[in-house]
Parts: structure tokens; C-alpha cells; sequence
């Protein structure tokens, strides 16, 4: 028995991808990871740092058509005789993760934030506000792994890269533009993340939460109202309509803490909310809450992490 680990290596090999091969790894089984697209060998055997005993790589295939891809991995499960399938809780899987699920005739769970105990695995449900136990029944398994639900583990020693043909066929699918998201840290991979919304007043305003996200090495985020006035670009959107986050500390400034916006935020391991209102519904999600003025707390709060940082 094997385990096949899918991974997006399109951008470098992101935390994502990292964490998947080593929850892969943790199932006990020989870790096969497949991938696409014109990522460098050398950095492909940096996987077997993380448990991967080979990579195969199909140069064919770009990681835009989800078809392409569930042919890519199929024949790859069926090469390396694969009983447990593993993606990382992204777009490609939503879209592949079903589509092997009845061609191969396995079980699903998507979402998983653990390590199966037998055949259950535990899942978060009503968007994080509860988890979850789902049982497979089948010999064969299909999981998708929430972001920053388990950490990288290296230990190991670079791993062979072999070119494989996973005969994916033509894709259907045309990319006409890719828009990226700027900044240093892109938000699914943040594990601090600092956000504000509309008690900010405007969009002048923000200097002080890049400031504080600078200092701490974290991402930028904002509200759905903020990104739809145009103060800040959508793709810092987080929430049930934009991005989903689960990162290890989330501070919000100046957010109410509408249920369409904690559905978004509800994984994050930690979350810290500055606000006036102390009515705001915000607090009750909140692990630590500050009743204040924004533009007097997130100053303080800046100078605070520069003083430690240069103390330590």
C-alpha cells in the first residue's frame, strides 16, 4: 500500500504543499507525491525532506484544468497502486478531490484537520465552529487537508524526481490573464495575519496596520465593506465570500464580527479584536478582546512588538 500526495508546485513549494506530504507521511505508508508544470527538479527533491520517497512530474500539464489534473492523478494512484489520496484543502482539490471520488470509487473527506484514527478522520463543520468525525468504509481514501492544520516536519533527505506522462489529454481550459495577488505573504499561507474594516475611516488609515503586519512579519487582510469601497484590493478579503484563513494569531481592528465574516476566520488559532463598541459580536469569537480606539491601541500595540523584538 502507498500513499499519493497531489501537490500545486506552479508557485514554488508553498507551506501548503509542505504540510500535505507530511500528513502524507504521518498515514505510515511510502509517500509518492505527483505534480505538474515546470517547477525545478532541485527544488522538487526538497520533498523527500518531508517524506516523500519520489516525485513524478508531468511537464505536459499546467495546473488550470481541473479534467487534466484528475486524469494526472488517476493514472498516477493507478501506477504506484495508491489506497489513500491526499490534496491540500485548496481550489484544485474542491474540484479534482470529487471527480477521483467516483472514478476510483473511494471515500471523500474534505477538510480533514487531523490524522485519521482508523478509518474516521476528524473534519471541521458549521465553518469551524464545531468538529466533525467522518468514517470511510471503503478500502480506498481520498483526503484534502486544511491549511495550517498540521506543521511542515523535515527530517529526512532529498528524494528522486523521475518525468512521468500522466496522459492527462488536452486541456480544456484557456488562461487568458493571471492577475497575482501582491505583498510578500499571500494570505492562505499566512500564520499571522493582521485585518481591519470600516472603523478605520478610510483608506489613508492603513499605514499603521501595514506597519503593525510589518513588524510582526504578517499578511494584510480586510472586510468585505472595505474591500468593496475600493479601500483595499479584494484579494485581502476574508470572509464566507472571500478567503478563507486559519492562520495562528488573527487580529482584527475596527470589525464588527458579522457571521459572514467569522465564517472565514473561525480557524484561526488564536484571534485578538480591537474595537470601540464592546457590544461588537466580534468579542464573543474573540480569544483576547481590547475595548478601544483603534487608532490609539494599534500604535501602542506596534511599539510594544518593536520593543521586544529588539530586547530579544
Amino acid at each position: 500500500m502507498s500513499t499519493l500526495v497531489y501537490i500545486n508546485s506552479n508557485n514554488g513549494l508553498a507551506k501548503s504543499a509542505l504540510e500535505a506530504v507530511t500528513y502524507g507521511k504521518k498515514l505510515g505508508d511510502d509517500v509518492t507525491v505527483v505534480t505538474c508544470g515546470s517547477a525545478d527538479a532541485s527544488k522538487l527533491s526538497q520533498l523527500g525532506e518531508y517524506g516523500a520517497s519520489k516525485v513524478m512530474v508531468d511537464r505536459s500539464v499546467t495546473a488550470n484544468d481541473a479534467q487534466q489534473i484528475s486524469n494526472l492523478v488517476k493514472t498516477a494512484a493507478d501506477s504506484v497502486g495508491a489506497t489513500t489520496i491526499v490534496f491540500s484543502h485548496d481550489l484544485i482539490a474542491k474540484a479534482v478531490a470529487p471527480r477521483l471520488s467516483v472514478r476510483l470509487k473511494a471515500g471523500l473527506v474534505s477538510g480533514a484537520i487531523a490524522v485519521p484514527e482508523g478509518n474516521t478522520v476528524k473534519v471541521n463543520v458549521f465553518s469551524g465552529k464545531a468538529f466533525g468525525n467522518v468514517k470511510i468504509s471503503g478500502d480506498k481514501k481520498i483526503i484534502s487537508l486544511l491549511p495550517n492544520s498540521i506543521q511542515p516536519e523535515a527530517g529526512g533527505s532529498d528524494c528522486g524526481v523521475e518525468e512521468f506522462n500522466g496522459n492527462a489529454g488536452q486541456p480544456k481550459i484557456k488562461v487568458l490573464e493571471t492577475k497575482k495577488p501582491e505583498g510578500e505573504i499571500p494570505l492562505p499561507e499566512a500564520e499571522l495575519v493582521v485585518s481591519a474594516g470600516r472603523g478605520l475611516k478610510g483608506p489613508e488609515n492603513w499605514g499603521m496596520i501595514e506597519d503593525l503586519a510589518a513588524s510582526l512579519g504578517a499578511a494584510t487582510a480586510c472586510s468585505r465593506p472595505v474591500a468593496d469601497i475600493g479601500w483595499r484590493p479584494h484579494h485581502e478579503h476574508v470572509g464566507q465570500t472571500g478567503v478563507a484563513i486559519r492562520p495562528n494569531l488573527y487580529i482584527a481592528a475596527g470589525i464588527s464580527g458579522a457571521i459572514q465574516h467569522l465564517a472565514g476566520v473561525n480557524g484561526s488559532k488564536v484571534i485578538v479584536v480591537i474595537n470601540t463598541d464592546a457590544e461588537a459580536p466580534f468579542f464573543k469569537a474573540a480569544d483576547y478582546g481590547v475595548i478601544g480606539d483603534a487608532f490609539e491601541v494599534i500604535p501602542r500595540l506596534n511599539e510594544a512588538v518593536k520593543k521586544l523584538k529588539a530586547s530579544n
